[in-house]
């Protein structure tokens, strides 16, 4: 030791003994808060190695003061179980996203920025920097490995005219940019799409080989020349809309063709075309409604797929179907079992189908059997979304009203559960989450409703506890054992609030009869339902305080809000609207999507000008009395922001106690973590002025 170190013990020494004695007290635990909320930790895209034994799945981390974020990829040796924890994969300073290994299971692809545009690389297991693959002009949208490892299915932003020069679609989109004329022409819908205004490009689908190592690839073949529309679908669609088949030699994707009827149609079509290029042959075009989901059966002679019945209702049951590409015949496997599968995800054996369904207010994963169609509930409990399968392994997310996203490993024939990823709990501490139950009541026409209470998060026995009774969207939505970043019920429980929550007739998970329920009939049956649950979750549950209640929705659960407001005024001491329809007519004009509304009030609004009005807001203001807080974003397509400034109008002019939280740079959804965390302070300073805690 030499005498520098030597002094520094009797220097730490003599530091402690002049210094406090250091607390080891842990913080004092509290309820969920949404600082905590906005900033955690997130993991998502589960993705197998070819013989199950690697698992590589994104960790999204949240910069909160320069109100970014940005997402790594980490990798656990599956077989190598606690001894092994998982190892961060990609470098510092790359957010990533989209997974994939190589067939051979050495390389792991992802699409980065790094470059300046979104663009795919590799990296191998064996270690060293991630090398660019593509160097395309514009952005790689996402992508598909063929099995045979040679060439890449990917989708970009493209212009019509431009085919496959995507340095075409550049210039155009730049030349475009750089003009001093902003006006722009347009000679049909969608001139905007959820957030976004249309600027001439679609969505279309590509294929290029792999580059030689040291090479990247800088053009490609477009595949779905012939079929004019997305691929994959806007604004929500990703590259789980195309697949391979197992030969490599051809895709099958679904599309809808962009056409003057497209803002009114929900008509996807599965599309057969050779990796080579040439036609598309339309698979299913017999069913005038959406086709989606294709995965080949392991020997390409069968092809699996999720379809609906009706065209233009986007609500509609997805049933499970098979087609024979031989003979072109196809089949419903599972038409006795009334809920609407999710995902597919095929069996070793190739006999049973993997999915995930809402089913009683949870959303668990279901085998089926392809011969017979019995559904078998595997892994029940909160919220499974992402299945994936290789070799024996099975891995998985899940949520529920108590924690984040984890991924799991397991949960069939027999195999544990293990998480691989810490849950909400873990990774925030000390904070504690209220316990919840589900309940059941009669609701509209004597049937059964089902609703969630979560209690504060300091819950005592025998007391009561002011109620944020929160009204879900949709319509075709649910609010149950599931994890939510924008309406997450433990934030009322971490202020102390009790919550109420109702699954009313529209909701899911209920069979498609009581989903079905709501469509024309939106202020008289759900209203019935909120109202019974209401009631009879204050007679279960004694510690809720039926005097200090708020109603909370957005969009339809906003739409609901505005029409409380001047059919249902009396148990509510303030109300919350974000992003609500205030008037049906003008909805029915102003949204992108007319498939909704024409579909939702049972035609457009000139055919059926009744069915507009017959439970429209706007006609109800006189009657308005309880004080509101009205939120919405400039970029909310879906629901304009005119139908917000038209709510506050109505509460002002009338001089209605109110507020207006208006956000320039939000859609439909508030996204950005200090846009969030102002939300949340908003609303709960509106609740607590209102109704305490």
């Amino acid at each position: 030791m030499t005498p520098r170190h030597a002094l520094l013990p009797l220097a730490l020494s003599l530091a402690c003994a002049s210094a406090p004695a250091f607390s080891l007290t842990p913080p004092a635990p509290q309820g969920l808060q949404i600082r905590d909320l906005a900033s955690m930790d997130r993991y998502s895209s589960p993705t197998l190695s070819p013989d199950g034994r690697q698992l590589v799945f994104a960790k999204r981390t949240v910069d909160f003061a320069a109100n970014k974020s940005a997402t790594s990829l980490w990798i656990e040796d599956l077989f190598a179980r606690d001894s092994a924890p998982p190892k961060r994969l990609t470098p510092d300073g790359w957010s990533v996203n989209s997974p994939a290994f190589s067939p051979d299971g050495k390389t792991v692809y992802f699409l980065s920025s790094k470059s300046g545009s979104s663009q795919l690389y590799s990296l191998p297991l064996s270690g060293g920097a991630p090398k660019q693959v593509t160097a395309f002009d514009g952005d790689v949208g996402g992508f598909q490995l063929s099995p045979d490892g040679k060439r890449i299915a990917f989708n970009a932003e493209a212009y019509p005219d431009c085919a496959a020069d995507l340095a075409c679609s550049k210039k155009k989109l730049d030349a475009a940019e750089k003009s001093k004329a902003t006006g722009k022409v347009f000679d049909r819908m969608f001139i905007r799409h959820w957030d976004a205004w249309n600027d001439g490009r679609l969505n279309r689908l590509f294929v290029t080989d792999l580059p030689a190592a040291g090479k990247t690839a800088a053009s490609a073949k477009l595949v779905s020349f012939d079929v004019i529309g997305d691929v994959p679908s806007r604004p929500f669609g990703d590259s789980s809309e195309y697949t391979w088949s197992p030969d490599s030699q051809s895709l099958v994707f679904s599309a809808r063709k962009a056409d003057a009827k497209e803002p009114w149609s929900t008509n996807f079509d599965l599309y057969l075309v050779s990796a080579d290029g040439g036609a598309a042959k339309n698979l299913t075009a017999s069913n005038p409604a959406w086709d989606t989901g294709a995965t080949f059966s392991a020997d390409g002679k069968t092809l699996y797929y999720r379809a609906m019945k009706r065209p233009g209702f986007e609500a509609d049951r997805y049933g499970l179907m098979a087609l024979d590409l031989a003979s072109g015949k196809s089949r419903e496997i599972a038409p006795q079992w009334d809920r609407s599968a999710s995902n597919i995800v095929l069996s070793a054996d190739g006999k049973t189908i993997y999915t995930t369904t809402e089913d009683l207010g949870q959303q668990p994963l279901f085998g089926v059997d392809i011969a017979s169609g019995k559904a078998t509930r595997l892994i029940a409990d909160g919220t499974v979304n992402s299945p994936t399968l290789a070799g024996k392994t099975f891995a998985f997310t899940r949520n529920t009203l108590k924690s984040g996203d984890q991924i799991f490993v397991g949960g069939l024939d027999g195999a544990p559960e293990r998480a691989i990823t810490p849950s909400a709990s873990q990774i925030l501490g000390n904070t504690q989450f209220g316990d919840f139950e589900q309940f059941e009541f009669k609701g509209w026409n004597g049937d059964s409703v089902y609703g969630y209470v979560v209690k504060p998060w300091n819950y005592q026995e025998g007391k009561k506890y002011p109620v944020a009774f929160l009204i879900h969207g949709g319509p075709q939505g649910s609010f149950g054992n599931g994890w939510s970043y924008r309406w997450n019920p433990q934030t009322y429980a971490g202020q102390g609030y009790a919550v109420v929550m109702i699954d009313f007739h529209g909701s899911t998970g209920y069979g498609q009869a009581f989903t079905d329920a709501i469509s024309q009939h939106w202020g008289d049956r759900p209203l019935e339902d909120l109202q019974k649950g209401w009631a009879a979750a204050q007679k279960k549950y004694s510690f809720l305080d039926g005097d200090k209640a708020c109603a909370l929705g957005a969009s339809y659960g906003g739409f609901m809000v505005n029409w409380i407001a001047g059919n249902w005024q009396q148990p509510w001491k303030c109300l919350v609207s974000h992003d609500g329809v205030f008037d049906q007519r003008m909805m029915g004009y102003a949204t992108e999507e007319l498939w909704f509304t024409e579909w939702e009030q049972g035609g457009t609004p000139y055919d059926k000008p009744a069915a507009y009005e017959k439970f429209n807001p706007v006609n109800h203001v006189k009657d308005w009395k309880v004080p509101m807080l009205v939120i919405h974003g400039q970029q909310d397509f879906r629901i304009p922001v005119e139908q917000g400034i038209g709510v506050f109008t109505a509460l002002q002019r009338q001089g209605i106690e109110s507020k207006f939280l208006y956000f320039p740079d939000e859609n439909h959804w508030v996204l950005k973590p200090q846009n969030s965390v102002l939300w949340h302070d908003t609303v709960n300073g509106w609740l607590k002025q209102h109704i305490g805690q």
